[in-house]
């Protein structure tokens, strides 16, 4: 195999991490960061901004009945 493994940066603690199917906590560097990271998930650290004062689109509008 001469293929270039490609490597990613845990999003807990930053270190360089290999993105192969060897690697079962990816796209974290070990369990323990991703246990942290769920952790902060479940405690409502994370927040995702949400656009409420813009109307749903037809297509939402029509799979909400």
């Amino acid at each position: 195999m001469n293929e270039k493994m490609r490597t990613v940066l845990c999003p807990r603690c930053g270190k360089s991490v290999v993105w192969s199917q060897a690697n079962t906590f990816r796209p974290f560097c070990s369990e323990r960061c991703k246990m942290i990271d769920l952790g902060a998930w479940a405690a409502e650290e994370y927040n995702l901004i949400a656009e409420e004062d813009q109307p749903l689109s037809e297509e939402t509008n029509s799979t909400q009945h």
